[in-house]
């Protein structure tokens, strides 16, 4: 009774008794948590109404960021309609145009499919492989390597669904990943599947697709382990019922993971025994980074409604050289040695600070991307700690920024 109670409040049920034939005073403590689960359905079902308007009410407008699988819903369509490889069951696509649709290609229609990652094919298509096996994979590296963006990808593209998400947290709870329970049914009528509130895991393994799993270190351990028999037998325990979970084909389990940031808990190796790890570098080359960072820039531009053709490449270069130097701990020219931040400075990061300028210029300035709209984000994106970074960076900014004079104007604006 205190679990339902807890649901709902005794003034509600009193409001709402009308709907069930009862007093609240009178009734058996059966038939209020019935009246209570009564309750809760209608509302339950209100909410989902207004959930779907919503929804439906969105798509009318420029949501701010579409799944995956609806941004490129005509590029997904378009290879799926010539995809004549060997498709996995339950997969959207076969393996080679995952691939495809990753790494970008023109078919023969001539439709083009836009790059989503950009590195090493062999990396992707390592990642796939793994997933065409009943191993679950695990995408591992610094913060802004595209782990999450990757893993949103490969599910949309194999499963057509992006949405079967568990965001890892130091609080999560077991039944983020196994099932919940809906007390007041559970009351009412007993231990039953009608009761049983399902988990992303749950419905994936009962649909036979992927299934994403972010930040899986800030997991704690011991709701780590409760992936352990999902992962190696394929199966979902519900011992309640007496009965089980098991999974269809296509169902697997994409995880990221931050191997800078350690998280709050370490993977057990009999977890990590259960994932092929893919880890997912920097990029390799200055050109690569360059070309990354624009593309990024100008598709968040547009959706954020700024300035067509407002992406300066000139400050990107610079930005870059910024951020590859400090990560390296060197000059690009290699002669000079330099101390490096605690920050990550990745590629992500590089983004941020560009479309923060843009709108600098936009609204505050006269549209033209200048010295001083970059500076102002430059700053905070890497001096992390007060202390330290703070020292790293005026000593970059006085030995490299200052002696270069093509940089002057730079200089000037990060001293401001």
């Amino acid at each position: 009774m205190r679990i339902v109670a807890s649901l709902v409040s005794q003034k509600q049920v009193r409001n709402k008794s009308s709907c069930c034939g009862l007093k609240n005073a009178k009734a058996t403590k059966k038939l209020y948590a019935l009246c209570v689960s009564n309750i809760l359905e209608l509302k339950n079902k209100k909410n989902r109404n207004f959930a779907l308007t919503t929804t439906s009410m969105s798509s009318k407008k420029n949501v701010l960021r579409l799944h995956a699988e609806e941004e490129y819903k005509a590029e997904l369509a378009a290879l799926k309609k010539i995809d004549k490889g060997q498709k996995p069951e339950n997969w959207q696509l076969s393996p080679k145009a995952v691939v495809q649709y990753i790494m970008g290609t023109e078919l023969a229609d001539g439709t083009k499919i836009e790059q989503k990652y950009y590195g090493d094919q062999r990396l992707i298509e390592v990642a796939v492989a793994t997933l065409v096996t009943d191993r679950a994979l695990l995408l591992m590296g610094i913060p802004g390597t595209a782990k999450t963006w990757l893993s949103e990808h490969l599910t949309a593209a194999i499963s057509g669904n992006s949405t079967l998400l568990v965001q890892g947290t130091a609080g999560l709870s077991e039944d983020a990943l196994r099932y919940g329970w809906n007390y007041a049914r559970l009351i009412a009528e007993g231990p039953s599947k009608k009761s049983i509130v399902e988990s992303p895991v749950m419905n994936g393994m009962q649909n036979g697709q992927l299934v994403r799993i972010e930040e899986l270190t800030r997991i704690p351990s011991d709701v780590q382990d409760t992936l352990l028999t999902i992962l190696s037998e394929k199966t979902l325990p519900v011992p309640e019922l007496n009965t089980e979970i098991q999974a269809i084909k296509g169902f697997n389990v994409i995880a990221t993971a931050n191997d800078r940031d350690k998280g709050v808990n370490e993977l057990s190796s009999a977890l990590r025994r259960r994932f092929n790890t893919v880890v997912m570098p920097l990029p390799k080359s200055f050109e690569q980074e360059v070309e990354i960072v624009r593309t990024r820039v100008e598709k968040s531009g547009h959706k954020l409604k700024l300035p067509k053709n407002n992406v300066p490449i000139a400050e990107i270069k610079r930005l870059i050289t910024i951020f590859r130097e400090l990560r390296q701990g060197s000059t690009e020219d290699g002669k000079m040695k330099l101390k490096s931040p605690g920050s990550t400075l990745s590629t992500a990061e590089a983004i941020s600070v560009m479309n923060n300028g843009i709108a600098l210029a936009t609204h505050f300035g006269n549209g033209k991307v200048s010295p001083k709209d970059i500076a102002a984000s430059l700053e905070g994106a890497i001096v992390k700690d007060p202390v330290q970074d703070k020292i790293v960076w005026k000593e970059y900014l006085e030995t490299v920024i200052k002696g270069r004079k093509d940089w002057k104007d730079l200089y000037e604006a990060l001293k401001k």
